[in-house]
């Protein structure tokens, strides 16, 4: 009974040991006010680090029930379930750590960095504001820990993906390729206005008497000086000045109607003067009315704006890049990235920073391997290695308990390093001039505590391999090592059914998952059905008994729910789904007592249930629309008819032995599938539905009657 008081009287040692020693100061903190600071000693950190570990915070995981990670998603549905949280929520928090070996110290160390990130639309274009969604589940998480909203929201860095930069720089280019139109660069916002309004006529005529006497005034100068004999009221918001050795006007105080009217005068009435618009500092932009004394002249001084414009403009694109700054030194510098179960972060990263996401995930995972050639996920590194499994007790493998088994002595004191129970590598945290090898930022789930995590956990976990870092050699890369080659570049597709994807190649492979017990252990996704819009309440047993009252007791392997509109139904055979489709369209279409007297009549109640193969599953998950049901997911993407035929040619030649294919050859993802056989709309040139009379429903009746008998006798 006493045994245990050791073991306590240490875990409370320990604990008072902790609270005492860990040192309190913050994580590097970077907004928009010391971003370029912090960018500046961030470069000399990851270039000298022998990796770095990162970890996102985001507004949300999934924008429906449906879309969740289940046992019954195929790997490219789960990568499409991914691509679609990461195109639709937005990236607050961007954790960045590198770690150093210091060979001195015999120590790691590091120095993360918490970037808070907000998607600020810094360039005027054509195209609406930035949307995204937040899942109030994710942000009430963040909340709870303090989640500093308006830091994000007010000083969050701003960013643009290569693929915007790209295209805000072919935008530049076609506007300003043309060099003699050189007119261009400041009247290319006017527009003839129609002068219907009697302030505005009477605002142009004084202008236009305006600069008629300033440019008179120039020609023939009074006393040999330049001033603008306009009213008095009008002369506060006119400044005679120069402007590239050439008088000008300084214009202040019109809005941006007024500009535009008096863009409208100079174009129609006066030759020799040129409106030049420039921005100036702080964004402030300024209007000037420029006198030129020839064709010649006037030609100079436009391209002169056109070169200082496209100037401005390039230097706006570049500073709006903002944020991707660090992801461009990540790639360039081809560290090894770490990241704990990450395949939602690199999928984030990729779709925020770099461009939209491919459509398939063998591109995805191609275009990723270019950007980020190294990166290792240590969720798949714990769970694929039999010495971590060991080590980590087979407990779960989540970012805090692998922390807390693997990395007790980083946050202890120095006395308790000693015991053998706590021995690991020591790991020293920097942030600015501050050093302390027994950290606590007092930060849990921000996004640069969470990457420190990672990284400690990797280097943990590097020690149990076998890698020796005091014998190392400094210029050795990490990403080579020979004992870490099995896990660089997989990552989960699917932690739930142990799908992994290799980045290097694109293939696919499965991991044995261990302890973690699989409810539904054989899923064969051509035995699959989809149903959806059934009558409501309808539960997976009733459904289950149903089908099971036609095709046999043993006929349904699994019924699961994707929500409380729809349910995977899978087959023992793959030839029931196609038997099942048929038998379903059929009784539909014969809507008569002997339809509602059989067993499925239960399951079609209302008219409304849907019935598919798994490819139209795929289908609807690639749509960028999210309804929280999956019925009306469906409806809105466009799904009209009632049930999706799944056949194949030898179901169309194979009519005199009554056999069906579970699947035609064609593409399910092709958009013309939609009109091809199979199809409720060429259901009566197929003459498919033909083949179930009415003798073969009565035949189902009968057999389900005879399965119901022998399910009771048993």
């Amino acid at each position: 009974m006493n045994k245990y008081r050791p073991a306590r009287a240490l875990s409370r040692a320990l604990t008072l040991s902790f609270s005492s020693s860990a040192s309190p100061f913050p994580l590097k903190h970077v907004t928009r006010s010391n971003f370029e600071s912090a960018l500046a000693e961030l470069r000399g950190y990851v270039r000298a680090a022998d990796f770095v570990s990162i970890d996102l915070e985001m507004t949300g995981v999934t924008s429906a029930p449906w879309r969740d990670s289940f046992e019954f998603d195929r790997s490219d549905v789960r990568y499409l379930k991914v691509k679609d949280s990461a195109e639709k929520f937005a990236v607050v928090q961007f954790g960045v750590c590198p770690f150093r070996w210091d060979s001195s110290n015999q120590a790691f160390v590091a120095q993360p960095h918490n970037f808070f990130v907000f998607p600020r639309q810094e360039l005027s274009v054509d195209s609406p504001s930035y949307e995204f969604l937040c899942q109030t589940s994710s942000i009430d998480f963040l909340a709870k820990y303090q989640f500093d909203f308006n830091a994000c929201i007010r000083e969050g860095i701003s960013y643009l993906s290569k693929r915007q930069e790209a295209e805000a720089l072919r935008r530049l280019n076609l506007a300003y390729e043309d060099e003699l139109s050189v007119s261009w660069s400041n009247l290319k916002e006017v527009r003839d206005i129609p002068l219907v309004n009697m302030a505005d006529i009477l605002f142009t005529e004084r202008m236009k008497n305006g600069f008629r006497e300033w440019r008179d005034g120039l020609i023939l100068p009074h006393n040999g000086e330049l001033q603008f004999q306009g009213c008095t009221s009008a002369s506060k918001q006119f400044e005679t000045t120069f402007f590239k050795m050439r008088p000008a006007l300084s214009l202040n105080g019109f809005n941006s109607h007024q500009l535009r009217l008096i863009q409208l005068v100079i174009r129609e009435h006066f030759k020799d003067l040129s409106y030049v618009s420039l921005d100036g500092e702080n964004s402030i932009s300024q209007q000037l009315v420029v006198y030129t004394e020839s064709k010649d002249d006037k030609y100079l001084l436009m391209k002169e704006v056109k070169s200082e414009q496209r100037i401005q403009a390039e230097m706006k694109i570049q500073a709006a890049i903002g944020f991707r700054r660090v992801i461009d030194l990540l790639s360039t510098e081809q560290k090894l990235i770490v990241g704990h179960n990450c395949f939602l972060d690199i999928a984030q990263t990729y779709s925020k920073f770099v461009g939209p996401l491919p459509l398939a995930a063998e591109e995805y995972a191609s275009s990723v391997n270019k950007y980020f050639p190294h990166i290792i996920d240590t969720k798949i590194l714990l769970n694929a290695n039999n010495i971590l499994q060991q080590r980590m007790k087979k407990s779960n493998t989540s970012l805090s308990s692998a922390f807390s088994l693997l990395c007790p002595h980083i946050t202890l004191s120095s006395k308790c390093i000693g015991l053998p129970l706590y021995s690991g590598l020591k790991v020293e945290v920097q942030v600015d001039d501050l050093r302390s090898a027994n950290w606590n930022s007092g930060a849990k789930h921000e996004a640069g505590y969470d990457a420190f995590m990672t990284g400690c956990i990797f280097a943990q976990a590097c020690s149990h391999l076998g890698i020796d870092f005091k014998q190392r050699v400094t210029s050795e890369n990490l990403a080579d090592s020979e004992k870490l080659k099995d896990y660089i570049n997989l990552l989960y597709l699917s932690w739930t059914n142990g799908d992994i994807i290799d980045l290097s190649t694109g293939n696919k492979i499965t991991y044995s998952l261990g302890a973690l017990k699989k409810r539904y252990p054989n899923i064969v996704f051509e035995n699959i059905v989809l149903l959806w819009g059934f009558p409501f309440g309808l539960k997976a047993g009733a459904i289950r008994e149903c089908i099971s009252k036609v095709f046999g007791p043993t006929s349904v392997t699994s019924v699961y729910h994707l929500d409380e509109s729809a349910v995977f139904v899978q087959f023992m055979k793959a030839e029931m789904v196609s038997e099942f489709l048929l038998l379903k369209e059929t009784l539909e279409k014969n809507d008569g007592p002997i339809s509602v007297l059989h067993p499925l009549a239960k399951l079609l109640e209302g008219g409304n249930t849907r019935a598919a193969g798994y490819e139209t599953y795929k289908e609807i998950c690639s749509s960028s629309i999210s309804r929280p049901l999956f019925a009306d997911q469906a409806e809105a993407f466009g799904i009209k008819w009632k049930t999706k035929l799944v056949e194949s040619e030898a179901a169309l030649d194979g009519q005199e032995d009554g056999s069906f294919s579970r699947e035609n050859s064609t593409s399910a993802t092709n958009p013309a599938n939609k009109t091809q056989p199979g199809m409720t709309d060429n259901l009566k040139d197929n003459s498919l539905c033909d083949r179930l009379s009415s003798d073969e429903i009565i035949h189902s009746l009968y057999a389900a009657q005879d399965t119901q008998l022998r399910t009771t006798n048993l």
